[in-house]
C-alpha cells in the first residue's frame, strides 16, 4: 500500500511508452512520492518495460491505480493541477512549479486531496483534460523547444513538492566528525600564535603592534573554525617552532 505521508497524487494520463512510466515511477520515489495513478496506458498494463525502467521503484507500479478515464482518476480530488504548455486557450490560474507545489502543500495540510496531471508523451494533455483542472502548472522552458519528457516533468514537480514540504534545506554544512570551535578554542589559538609571533619579532615597529594584533584577532574571529581546524593550526605552529629550534 502507498505510504500515509501527505502528498499529491501524480496522474499519468494516457501514457504511451512503458519506459517513461517506469522512469516516472523512479522519479517519484526519488522524492518520496508513491501515489501514482495511470489512465488508459497505450501499451496495456502491467507493462514489463515499465517494470525494467522503474528499477528499485517497482513497488509504485504494483500499487498504482489503473483507470480508464480521467474523471475516474480525479474523482476523489479536491484540487487538480494540469501540467501543460497550453495556457492561452483557457481562463485559469497559471503557476510556476514552485508555487504550484507550495499551493498543493497548503491544501493538503488543510485535509484536501490534490492531483497533478501529466499528459502523454507525444502531445501532452488535451484541452478537454486541462478543462477538468482547477489550475495549470507551466514550466518556464525554452519557447523554441517547450516539450518536456514525461519523466522529466514528474521529476521536476517531485523535487518542487519536496521543497514545498520543507524537506530540502537551502543550505547546510556537512561536518566531518568535528564540532565548531568554541570561543575558548579560538582564544587559545590566537594567544598561541601571538606568543610565537612575538618571539619571532613579527609585531614591529612598536607603534603598529597593537593594530597588527587587532587585525590578527579579527582574522581568527572571521574564520569559521572547527575544533579539528584549531588542533591542526596549533600543531602546525608547534612543528614550525621545533623545526626552527633544530636549526632548520
Amino acid at each position: 500500500m502507498p505510504t500515509e505521508t501527505p502528498q499529491p497524487d501524480f496522474v499519468l494520463v494516457r501514457p504511451q511508452m512503458g519506459e517513461n512510466i517506469g522512469a516516472a515511477a523512479r522519479a517519484m520515489w526519488n522524492f518520496g512520492l508513491d501515489r501514482m495513478r495511470v489512465v488508459a496506458p497505450r501499451d496495456g498494463w502491467p507493462n514489463p518495460r515499465a517494470v525494467a525502467m522503474a528499477s528499485g521503484a517497482g513497488r509504485l507500479l504494483d500499487e498504482a491505480m489503473l483507470v480508464e478515464t480521467l474523471p475516474e482518476a480525479v474523482a476523489d480530488a479536491h484540487f487538480v493541477l494540469a501540467t501543460t504548455a497550453r495556457t492561452r486557450e483557457m481562463t485559469k490560474p497559471v503557476y510556476a512549479p514552485e508555487r504550484a507545489m507550495q499551493l498543493a502543500a497548503a491544501k493538503i495540510a488543510e485535509g484536501q486531496r490534490v492531483a497533478v496531471l501529466f499528459g502523454p508523451e507525444r502531445a501532452g494533455l488535451e484541452n478537454a483534460d486541462v478543462a477538468r483542472a482547477n489550475a495549470i502548472v507551466s514550466v518556464p522552458v525554452n519557447p523554441a523547444f517547450p516539450s518536456l519528457n514525461l519523466a522529466q516533468c514528474v521529476l521536476l514537480l517531485g523535487y518542487e513538492w519536496r521543497r514545498a514540504a520543507g524537506e530540502v534545506a537551502p543550505e547546510r554544512m556537512q561536518m566531518d566528525g568535528s564540532d565548531w570551535a568554541a570561543q575558548a578554542d579560538v582564544e587559545a589559538l590566537a594567544q598561541h600564535y601571538e606568543a610565537r609571533m612575538e618571539e619571532a619579532g613579527f609585531f614591529f615597529p612598536a607603534h603598529k603592534a597593537e593594530s597588527m594584533r587587532r587585525t590578527l584577532r579579527n582574522f581568527w574571529s572571521r574564520m569559521p573554525l572547527t575544533q579539528a581546524d584549531a588542533r591542526l593550526l596549533h600543531g602546525i605552529l608547534r612543528q614550525m617552532v621545533r623545526w626552527k629550534d633544530r636549526g632548520g
